[in-house]
């Protein structure tokens, strides 16, 4: 993923590179933080979700669509883009 994003940037002129290895280093290695943070982020959904388990059966709340609204708001306060 970080090759293409990279080739694409230097192709469409968006960048200027003179280490084209590096840059894709450095291009990973964010893409991965981001998908640590997402992964991290998932965690605390389900504590949320898991501290609150009982509520969400007694009123027959979907799981999934609780899950997706509580990431999405949480995301959002965070700054991370999912």
């Amino acid at each position: 993923m970080a090759i293409a994003i990279v080739r694409n940037l230097l192709k469409e002129e968006k960048i200027l590179s003179e280490d084209k290895r590096k840059l894709i280093d450095e291009v990973n290695e964010i893409i991965l933080h981001e998908f640590s943070r997402e992964d991290q982020l998932d965690i605390e959904v389900r504590e949320i979700l898991s501290n609150h388990m009982e509520k969400i059966r007694r009123e027959n709340i979907e799981y999934q669509t609780m899950f997706k609204m509580i990431k999405t708001k949480l995301a959002k306060e965070k700054d991370i883009v999912l």
